[in-house]
């Protein structure tokens, strides 16, 4: 009886001998690595929008994971991943005094300009 068997190793896994070496130290719980957020562009759309989250070592490996996860049908021609730490957000209970000072500038809102035709996406 044969007691062979065979390893699978996952992106991270390979032991330094067997592989390129790693900065980093592989572990079975993934929630020690960062957490990073996913930015999809589809092929029809201009910018970029939220696809989700995931955990990876690094931005590379985020960007490999993102592709694997989030783009498996060919929907994605660009991916943005940004380390969650480095988003910073506004509070919704500010949102009155914050977007307030914007109500009495109609400039900033030229509802009342015709664009031309040749302008395309704005």
């Amino acid at each position: 009886m044969n007691n062979s068997f065979i390893k699978k190793y996952y992106y991270g896994d390979i032991p330094e001998e067997k592989g390129g070496g790693s900065t980093y130290q592989t572990k079975d719980d993934s929630s020690t690595w960062p957490l990073w957020e996913v930015f999809i562009r589809s092929k029809q759309g201009l910018d970029h929008k939220h696809a989700g989250s995931l955990h990876a070592a690094d931005a590379q490996m985020a960007i490999e994971n993102a592709r694997d996860v989030y783009t498996r049908r060919m929907e994605g021609v660009s991916i943005w991943v940004v380390e969650s730490k480095y988003i910073t957000a506004s509070n919704p209970e500010n949102a009155g005094e914050l977007y307030e000072p914007a109500i009495d500038k109609i400039y900033r809102h030229p509802t009342f300009y015709q664009l031309p035709d040749e302008v395309n996406h704005m």
